[in-house]
């Protein structure tokens, strides 16, 4: 007996059970360990985080005074979370596959960049930052961000690893992306 049942689903293929998954674009498929799998596995765990973080918004009108230039705090994890996408579609390609992709939809494009460095800008002109290591957990809301800073963080390293074995990401906007977003997640 081969150890396969047959199991029919609208959202299981079986294609992953021999430990292997498919990239975009292509049919490439890499092994479900491999150094891209980790990479945009992890920017999809920080976009879980994130939405815990606005799923505790809904329980309250919101939290803190934001600017108004960009908009509630949930609307602005909303877009961290949909631009996650855009950074996980551009780690889960492979090299010979690049050239299908397009800047902020499936590849971080420098305003994607720009637009999280000018949130970062304005959000901490608007605050007075902490002398002292923050201990997360004041409200649930702060907790998750800090959980989903943490995960970030940890993508920007598997990204960084990934950039030593695969040149196509290392001179894109992928790392500085990272490592603004978690920077701005320190913040909020």
């Amino acid at each position: 007996m081969s150890g396969r049942v047959d199991f029919r689903s609208a959202v299981t293929t079986g294609r992953g059970d021999d430990g292997m998954t498919g990239l975009l674009f292509d049919d490439i498929r890499v092994q479900k360990d491999d150094l891209r799998t980790e990479a945009f596995g992890t920017v999809d765990e920080a976009v879980s985080a994130l939405g815990m973080a606005r799923a505790e918004l809904a329980n309250k009108e919101q939290y803190g005074a934001l600017s108004p230039n960009f908009g509630s705090l949930g609307d602005l994890i909303l877009r961290i979370q949909r631009e996650l996408f855009v950074a996980g579609a551009e780690l889960a390609t492979a090299p010979e596959s690049r050239h299908k992709q397009t800047d902020g939809v499936s590849r971080v494009s420098k305003s994607m960049l720009e637009g999280i460095e000018a949130t970062l800008r304005e959000t901490e002109a608007a605050i007075e930052l902490p002398r002292e290591f923050v201990v997360p957990g004041e409200t649930r809301v702060s907790a998750a961000l800090e959980l989903a800073r943490t995960i970030v963080r940890r993508a920007e390293r598997r990204a960084v690893t990934l950039a030593y074995h695969d040149y196509a990401i290392r001179d894109g906007f992928m790392i500085p992306y990272l490592n603004r977003l978690a920077d701005l997640l320190w913040i909020l």
